[in-house]
C-alpha cells in the first residue's frame, strides 16, 4: 500500500475544499503520528488487497497463503477483521460482475490529480473501467462514523483521476463511486455525468486546492474539523463554537423556535470541540506544561482484583462455596459474532436476534433516515434524566 500522501490530498479534500486556509495552519502543528485506528486500518487494507488479488488469480495459492501468515501475525488481525475483508471482496466481485462485457479491474491503482491540485495524488483501492462507465471503489474499515458516497469530495477525486487515466482508452461519459464499509454491512454509490464531474473539478476543486497551496489565511469551521490537525487550537474553531457560549440562555421554553434550532445545530459541534480542546489540554500537561488556573491531579478509580484465580482460591479456602464466587453470562453480541462469525450468528439465530426500535432523537433534517412519527410508546420511552437530556 502507499505510503506517501499529498500536501492537499483526496482523504483529506473535504476540509481542504470548504476551509483551505486549514493546509497551511497545519502546517505549524505537530505531527499526531499514528494510532491503533490507522494501524488496524491499514493492516485491513493489505489483508483486503491480498484476498482480492488471489480471488482474481493474481496470486498462486502458495504465494497467498504465505502473505496471509505474515498478516495473521499482526496483534491486529482477528476474527472481525478477516470477515469484513470477506465481505469487502465479494462486494468488489458483484461490482465488477455487473460492469459491461470486456470492463477491466485495477487494484490499488495511482491516480495523478495535477489537473486540479497542484502536486495531487491519490489511491483508489479499485477502479473498474469498461466503454460505458468508469468506477472507483473505497474501502473504508472505519465503523465510528458512516461514510456516504454522494457528494464525497474524496472518491469524486478519484473518480476524476481515474476518468483522466483511462479517458484516451475508454469512451465512457459516466462516472460511478463506491464506498464499501463491511463492518457497517454498508455499500453506497454515487454516478455522475463524467462532464458535470469534470465542471465541479475546474469550479471548486482548483480554486481552493491553489489557495490552500498558496497559504490563504481563509477558513470557516464545520464537520470538516475533525480530523483537521489543527482543530484542537484553530482560533476559527474556537470563535464558531463560542458563538454558541455567546447566547444569553434562559430557559428552554422562553426561547424561540429558531433559537433553539440554532442551539441545536452547534451543540454538537460544540461538545466535541470542548473534549478534543480538553485531551489535548491533557496530553500537554503530562508533557509539563502548565495552564493557569489548572492543574494535574489522580483521577477517580474502580476497585478491581489484583489476580482472580487468587482471589477465588483465599476465598474458597475461607469456607466459601465456587459456585457463589461466580456468575454465569451470556457473550455480547458483538462477542458472540466474532467467536461464531456474523453471518452464521444471523442465520442460525433467526429471529431470536433482534433490534429494538431505538429512542427518538434530534437529528438534521440532512440525515438520511426517514423521519419517524412520534408514537405513545416512543414517548413513554424517553425518561427526561439529566443523563439523557443534552445539557445546553
Amino acid at each position: 500500500m502507499p505510503t506517501k500522501h499529498a500536501r492537499c490530498s483526496a482523504s483529506a479534500a473535504h476540509r481542504w475544499i470548504n476551509c483551505p486556509g486549514s493546509v497551511a495552519l497545519s502546517d505549524q502543528c505537530p505531527d499526531p503520528g499514528t494510532s491503533s485506528y490507522a494501524d488496524e486500518g491499514t493492516l485491513a487494507h493489505s489483508l483486503a488487497e491480498l484476498k482480492l488479488r488471489h480471488a482474481l488469480k493474481e496470486l498462486t495459492t502458495g504465494q497467498y497463503k504465505k502473505q496471509l501468515a505474515k498478516i495473521q501475525q499482526s496483534d491486529y488481525y482477528n476474527a472481525e477483521m478477516d470477515e469484513a475483508t470477506d465481505f469487502y471482496v465479494d462486494a468488489v466481485l458483484e461490482e465488477f460482475a455487473a460492469a459491461d462485457e470486456g470492463a477491466e479491474l485495477m487494484i490499488e491503482q495511482q491516480l495523478s490529480l495535477e489537473q486540479w491540485i497542484p502536486e495531487g495524488f491519490g489511491t483508489s483501492d479499485v477502479v473498474i473501467v469498461s466503454n460505458t462507465q468508469i468506477q472507483a471503489i473505497d474501502l473504508k474499515y472505519g465503523k465510528g462514523i458512516k461514510v456516504e458516497a454522494k457528494n464525497n469530495p474524496q472518491l469524486r477525486l478519484y473518480g476524476l483521476g481515474a476518468a483522466v487515466l483511462f479517458g484516451s482508452v475508454y469512451d465512457f461519459d459516466t462516472v460511478k463511486t463506491t464506498v464499501i464499509q463491511p463492518r457497517l454491512d454498508h455499500v453506497d454509490s454515487e454516478v455522475v455525468i463524467l462532464k458535470e464531474l469534470l465542471l465541479w473539478g475546474e469550479e471548486e476543486v482548483a480554486p481552493r486546492a491553489i489557495m490552500a497551496m498558496e497559504g490563504t489565511d481563509y477558513m470557516a469551521a464545520g464537520d470538516w474539523c475533525r480530523f483537521c490537525p489543527a482543530k484542537t487550537r484553530c482560533r476559527k474553531r474556537a470563535e464558531f463554537n463560542l458563538e454558541l457560549a455567546r447566547m444569553e440562555f434562559q430557559k428552554p421554553p422562553l426561547l424561540s423556535d429558531e433559537e433553539i434550532g440554532e442551539v441545536l445545530a452547534k451543540a454538537d459541534h460544540l461538545q466535541k470541540w470542548a473534549e478534543e480542546v480538553n485531551q489535548y489540554a491533557l496530553e500537554q500537561a503530562l508533557a509539563g506544561k502548565h495552564f493557569e488556573g489548572w492543574k494535574l491531579v489522580e483521577g477517580r478509580s474502580i476497585r478491581k482484583y489484583a489476580d482472580e484465580t487468587k482471589v477465588a482460591s483465599t476465598l474458597m479456602a475461607a469456607g466459601f462455596d465456587e459456585a457463589m464466587l461466580y456468575q454465569r453470562k451470556l457473550n455480547g453480541i458483538t462477542e458472540m459474532e466474532k467467536l461464531v462469525g456474523k453471518k452464521k450468528l444471523a442465520a442460525t439465530l433467526g429471529d431470536l436476534l433482534i433490534k429494538p426500535a431505538g429512542k427518538p432523537v434530534l437529528v438534521p433534517e440532512s440525515d438520511k433516515r426517514e423521519a419517524s412519527n412520534t408514537t405513545e410508546a416512543a414517548k413513554a420511552d424517553f425518561t427526561n434524566t439529566d443523563d439523557e437530556i443534552a445539557s445546553f
